[in-house]
């Protein structure tokens, strides 16, 4: 980079795993400018934020649930690695069992 250069930088500043399910993800994109010194300066931030959660839960008229799985192919590394740990077969049973009570 020269000096006076801009250049856009994303990074996933915070993953947090909230009632054993839900990943919060938020990213922030940072414009960044090249000093004469070579250092960066920040002109700018923003955020985005989005919300995981193990399956996208469906309740038929019958009554019947359909439970699919997030698909998180998508996603950074990072929060792909959270997801993986923090979704064990029990909580994701705990959270199929949690959003079939909710509807009743």
């Amino acid at each position: 980079m020269a000096s006076g250069d801009i250049t856009k930088v994303e990074e996933y500043d915070k993953i947090e795993v909230v009632q054993s399910w839900s990943i919060q993800v938020r990213k922030a994109t940072k414009i960044m400018e090249e000093g004469s010194s070579g250092a960066l300066t920040e002109l700018s931030r923003s955020f985005h934020r989005h919300v995981l959660q193990p399956f996208n839960s469906v309740k038929a008229d019958n009554g019947t649930w359909t439970h699919t799985a997030t698909d998180i192919s998508g996603e950074a590394a990072s929060v792909q690695a959270i997801a993986n740990a923090a979704w064990t077969d029990d909580v994701k049973a705990s959270y199929k069992t949690m959003r079939e009570a909710q509807e009743q």
